[in-house]
């Protein structure tokens, strides 16, 4: 079973192990998922800060090609109040 990683810099923000991600190529949403795994230097590390190089997996997307932007964003429930 064979794995892409893709070698990424985070322009700004963070790299969470937890998010979920957009794979955007062209300027257009082109995946919605998960992270397989995040590395920095071969060590799985739990998030990777802004100007940092890393290295990342999508769970059940292997077609990663270069010059594609990866968006990181998590979900937030919030109580409706009345």
């Amino acid at each position: 079973d064979k794995v892409t990683v893709a070698g990424c810099f985070v322009l700004e923000g963070k790299m969470n192990r937890s998010m979920k991600l957009h794979l955007i190529r062209d300027g257009i949403v082109t995946f919605t998922g998960e992270l397989a795994s995040l590395k920095r230097f071969k060590d799985d590390v739990r998030e990777v800060v802004s100007g940092m190089e890393c290295g990342l997996a999508i769970k059940n997307f292997n077609d990663i090609k270069a010059g594609d932007m990866i968006e990181g964003f998590e979900e937030v429930e919030v109580k409706r109040t009345l």
